[in-house]
């Protein structure tokens, strides 16, 4: 029955429910400039009301509980955005470093060097005798050389740094998704609804969600309470409720995909470095020893594309132990059983198995210690992101600028370094310097001396370029210097018999040798030492290379200007660094001659420097430019990214903020909305403490009726 004493409890409730009021706006004003501090409001709700006479009399207010404002619409929205903002931020910033690497503005860059090279050889065929002439050439040709290596040691070296990024990253993530399962553990022991919300969890876990979306592209799954599901943007999980999985970031390996019937028992074994993933499929089944053997074809997307030959047809591979380990682009590979890597598998491979290499380290998702999955990013040739993996997050921007970025500038460099060998030593192999060989020494070996020089299994960097034709070759009396016999090597005596040209595809180092023995043993002794051709003068004769239409000295590093094949191990070779009389400016003409003052080499030397070349990178296919104009589309080519990344960052970033704004009116503190609460909550608690002061005056006064 309502009385006084029913006044005091409504007193009572109306002044716990104002002070509970005015701790949480407390609370809101304390934490107005904390990161991830979400807005808390009490739900106060009408007590039960009593039936009486004249009419149902209420019972005053309940705090019924402690409640946070938060969007988890927006909030998820604003994940998204924010993990395709830290992708291109990181990979802007990134990208800047790099830019600086191919600033042509000074004059001092690669274009310069490459510019100097050709006009130092149109000076020498003005010149050809002069000491001066050659000598400036070797100095220019020295700091082409060091710009090449310097770039791309700079590039490496950004790389490098990467990776101590990449790891710190999946450090952080790792420690995240732990966090986040213990939170949702907790959550769900302490959250009691309709009474109790553990609302700083709630925000500590949003924060630590938050930091995660930015690190990787993230899916959030809320069965509420503590009871959600964090997955990558790909779909492995990484939270489950009080659980957690991990990502790994791991070193260079191999992994079988195999067809479901398939009973192959063998593993991808591989040798080298290279900034793509190798995806192998068997196209035709086979041993891989025996007959007929095994073919696959490669991609370096994953798929998408498939490697092609000149005539744009898809190359395929033999999978032969018998030919040893096949060159293909920067690896060799070659298969062996699961535990020994020199053991021929029993089985056959079977069409459709596939084998994926990867031959740096690249990021994982941990199931178990026996299950891990490859979620590295990874772009197309077509520019498109593999869904399939990470896409998003500060790893997807370190991932774009190690791999698809950096790997592909040094794709490229490498390219136009590989061209620039090829074709002054193509040149420079058929010339002839101011005086004649005593020995010359091969700069290029096989990896077996009886493998065919044309096959991929033959180690040559310039096995693709031979083809058949002839190779010339003159010799002189040391004393008088007269010519005593010119004529081109002839491989008739070799297998198969009576062919006396040289064939790729058929003769091997071992084969090189006995024909130039068999063919010039009275001028000259030619040997394999460590797997290089050597050829040595005998006493009393000297000799000059000629004409070579099937590139064999060029492919072994006969009579060449250049060692090496890439950006990294490009040298003056040795006897030309040694001796400028050795730079080729002339040639042997028809006669057998190298004459004085012959200038015909130097002048294709400058010709080749205006000539558009075929040049070709996996990432931009063959493109048919001058080598200079190629180096100016890299210059152009690493601008334009950076100019994309910068772009994609802002965009992404404008996205963000305004959704971090939608959100931030929602669960922001706005701290003139909390004092004008803060004095509504104190008005109340006064007007309470003012009604339990009444209720004692009325008792009090029914105390002295009593008297």
């Amino acid at each position: 029955m309502p009385g006084v004493n029913s006044l005091l409890n409504l007193g009572t409730g109306a002044l716990f429910a104002s002070q509970s009021a005015i701790s949480v706006t407390g609370d809101n004003i304390s934490n107005v400039n904390t990161k991830g501090y979400s807005r808390r409001n009490v739900r106060l709700e009408e007590s039960m009301s009593i039936n009486y006479n004249p009419g149902q009399i209420g019972t005053g207010v309940r705090a019924a509980e402690v409640y946070r404002n938060f969007d988890q619409f927006v909030e998820n929205s604003y994940n998204d955005k924010a993990t395709m903002r830290e992708r291109w931020d990181t990979l802007y910033n990134s990208l800047s470093s790099v830019e600086a690497l191919f600033n042509e503005s000074r004059g001092y860059g690669l274009n310069s060097s490459l510019t100097k090279f050709f006009n130092d050889w149109q000076d020498l065929s003005q010149r050809p005798n002069d000491a001066a002439s050659r000598q400036q050439l070797l100095s220019d040709t020295t700091n082409l050389v060091n710009s090449l290596h310097s770039m791309q040691n700079d590039m490496t070296r950004y790389q490098q740094q990467v990776e101590d990024y990449i790891k710190q990253d999946v450090a952080k993530a790792n420690d995240i998704m732990t966090r986040i399962a213990e939170i949702n553990q907790r959550i769900n022991v302490d959250q009691i609804e309709g009474q109790n919300n553990p609302n700083a969890l709630y925000d500590e876990r949003a924060v630590l969600i938050r930091d995660l979306s930015e690190i990787m592209d993230t899916k959030m799954i809320d069965n509420g309470k503590g009871n959600i599901t964090i997955l990558t943007g790909a779909g492995q999980t990484l939270v489950d409720g009080d659980k957690h999985f991990s990502i790994s970031y791991d070193g260079p390996q191999s992994q079988n995909n195999l067809s479901s019937t398939s009973t192959f028992d063998g593993q991808a074994y591989f040798a080298g470095s290279s900034e793509f993933e190798y995806t192998l499929e068997c196209v035709t089944a086979g041993d891989v020893s025996g007959t007929p053997p095994a073919e696959y074809r490669v991609s370096l997307d994953g798929g998408t594309t498939w490697l092609k030959d000149d005539n744009g047809n898809v190359k395929t591979f033999t999978a032969n132990n018998d030919t040893g380990a096949i060159q293909v682009e920067d690896l060799k590979i070659w298969f062996g059983t699961g535990s020994d890597s020199t053991a021929t598998p029993a089985n056959p491979m079977a069409k459709g198995d596939k084998f994926t290499i990867v031959p740096k380290n690249a990021l994982y998702w941990v199931e178990n210690t026996s299950t891990k999955e490859n979620i590295t990013p990874q772009i197309n040739f077509a520019g498109q992101d593999n869904q399939r993996r990470v896409t998003g997050g500060s790893l997807a921007g370190f991932f774009n600028f190690r791999d698809n970025a950096v790997g592909r500038y040094k794709e490229r460099m490498d390219a136009v370094t590989k061209e620039l060998i090829w074709q002054t030593n193509r040149i420079h192999s058929q010339g002839a310097g101011l005086k004649p060989h005593t020995s010359l020494d091969g700069t290029y070996g096989v990896e077996t001396d009886s493998v065919a020089l044309g096959s991929g299994s033959s180690g040559l960097p310039f096995a693709d370029r031979l083809q058949s034709g002839n190779s010339l070759m003159s010799f002189y009396n040391s004393t008088t210097g007269a010519m005593e016999a010119s004529g081109q090597i002839d491989f008739s005596s070799i297998t198969p018999p009576g062919v006396q040209n040289f064939d790729p595809s058929v003769h091997s180092l071992e084969d090189v040798e006995k024909a130039i023995n068999d063919t010039f043993g009275t001028y000259v002794s030619a040997s394999i030492v460590n797997h290089k051709l050597q050829i040595k003068a005998k006493d009393g004769h000297e000799f000059q290379m000629g004409t070579d239409t099937s590139g064999l000295y060029a492919a072994l590093g006969l009579n060449t200007y250049f060692s090496g094949s890439e950006a990294t191990d490009i040298e003056v070779n040795g006897s030309v660094n040694g001796d400028i009389d050795f730079i080729n400016a002339g040639h042997v003409n028809g006669a057998g001659e190298a004459n004085s003052g012959d200038n015909t080499n130097a002048l294709k030397m400058k010709e080749m420097g205006m000539t558009d070349l075929n040049i070709t990178t996996s990432f931009d296919g063959t493109t048919k430019q001058t080598l200079i104009e190629y180096y100016d589309g890299t210059v152009a080519v690493v601008g334009a990214d950076t100019a994309t990344a910068k772009f994609n960052y802002n965009f992404q970033d404008t996205l963000a903020s305004d959704l971090n704004d939608k959100q931030q009116a929602v669960s922001g503190v706005n701290i003139d909305e909390e004092m004008s609460n803060l004095i509504k909550f104190q008005h109340s608690y006064t007007a309470a403490a003012k009604l339990i002061t009444t209720a004692d005056q009325m008792l009090q006064t029914l105390l002295g009726m009593k008297n």
